[in-house]
């Protein structure tokens, strides 16, 4: 598979939007219209994605991989076209400037260009065996959660209080988990675990690939959420026993493989909310100039105008500082920069709040209801102010850039 220029790459997903994923809409919309909460969701099953909706959702990454286009920013060893930060970037944006659909679906963060955190994970750091799953996992016939945060620590990993201790050539892991992503499903879990040190310190934590079938392995129940279907479980591990080749890259230094699993979804979570931003905007200014009150057009109020005016101007901004800052993390690295993809994400994802807030109050009541977009992308987007780092913790870490702090400062 070769890289594709921009322009073409888009124009292939929009062609296999239209041919592939608009007839699959049409024979289900009871998922796209106001509906579609609601029919996504398993509520007898703890509020758990409908397995419709994930047998939709994996049909459509079947079609999308046989396209050439779900593995787009992976390694090519992997099938993948190398695809760059800023082509990822470029694309995630193009994705969510558009309306809800199948091609790109914010709950579980599926799309048809897919977005691989915990495969490029195992790609980098793990052992042969571990890699043997990459495969599987990229196809869906092997699911992975993610499990760093917990009931008492979650922008303050390094505090986290999920121990794993030796015994023999096996590990024993005992704690508890929140928010662990996909476990309803999951076959297992990216676990994190402090293994030496003290508390608050950056080394001695190490992560583990731990089955979900384990002994002691308990999903105890999944977290509802401001946006549903929920695939947050909350999980508790009690002497669960993991041999010693579970253990994902360096003992001790597993907040590598967390660190590679968040800069991969702080740049692109960014230019998502951009190109949802957009919509927003592009859509509010359609529907004043359209909508007539007291004999004129909406849109000749500056009420209406310089509102969106300014949200349209900070979208070409911040389009402007994501794609730049993914052009930099190919250049540098994602480390070298990591306070420039902190202000992509904190800005980013602010902005897209405002402007869907907006948006609703451009259209009026009928922006209020679940038969327009709005509410729904302000739902989905709004999780992002707190995932991957809250706010706050880019803010500190743009400041640590900024004044020179060093990290424990």
């Amino acid at each position: 598979m070769t890289q594709a220029e921009p322009s073409e790459l888009l124009d292939a997903i929009d062609s296999f939007i239209e041919a592939e994923l608009a007839p699959l809409e049409a024979e289900q919309p009871e998922f796209f219209d106001h509906r579609r909460e609601f029919a996504r969701t398993d509520f007898d099953r703890g509020g758990i994605p409908a397995r419709q909706w994930e047998e939709l959702l994996l049909e459509m990454v079947r079609r999308a991989d046989a396209a050439g286009l779900y593995r787009y920013g992976l390694p090519s060893e992997l099938g993948g076209s190398d695809g760059t930060n800023l082509g990822m970037a470029t694309v995630r944006e193009h994705l969510a400037n558009r309306p809800l659909g199948l091609h790109s679906d914010l709950q579980s963060e599926v799309s048809c260009v897919g977005n691989f955190p915990i495969v490029l994970v195992l790609h980098s750091l793990g052992t042969p065996a571990q890699r043997e799953l990459i495969e599987p996992m990229i196809r869906g016939e092997v699911l992975c959660g993610f499990g760093l945060t917990e009931p008492d620590h979650g922008s303050d990993a390094t505090w986290l209080e999920t121990t794993a201790v030796r015994d023999g050539g096996d590990w024993v892991i005992n704690g508890r988990k929140r928010f662990n992503t996909g476990m309803h499903r999951a076959d297992y879990d990216l676990v994190f675990a402090r293994t030496g040190g003290d508390p608050g310190d950056h080394r001695g934590i190490t992560a583990f690939l731990v089955p979900a079938s384990a002994p002691g392995f308990e999903v105890l129940y999944q977290h509802w959420t401001f946006n549903m279907p929920s695939d947050h479980s909350e999980v508790e591990l009690r002497d669960v026993r993991v041999p010693g080749d579970a253990v994902v890259g360096e003992e001790g230094n597993g907040l590598e493989a967390a660190l590679v699993f968040v800069h991969e979804n702080r740049i692109r979570q960014a230019a998502s909310s951009v190109g949802a931003a957009q919509f927003c905007v592009d859509g509010s200014v359609a529907y004043a100039r359209d909508r007539v009150t007291f004999g004129k057009p909406l849109a000749v109020n500056q009420a209406i105008q310089f509102p969106l005016v300014e949200l349209h101007t900070e979208c070409e901004m911040v389009r402007g500082l994501v794609r730049r800052t993914a052009s930099a993390m190919d250049d540098q690295g994602a480390f070298a920069v990591s306070d420039q993809v902190s202000m992509c994400n904190y800005r980013a994802n602010r902005l897209v709040c405002e402007a869907a807030d907006r948006a609703i109050q451009v259209h009026g009541g009928i922006g209020y209801t679940r038969g327009l977009p709005f509410e729904h992308i302000y739902r989905h987007h709004r999780r992002y102010r707190i995932t991957e780092g809250s706010e706050e913790i880019q803010l500190r870490n743009i400041a640590r850039g900024l004044f020179g702090f060093g990290r424990g400062d």
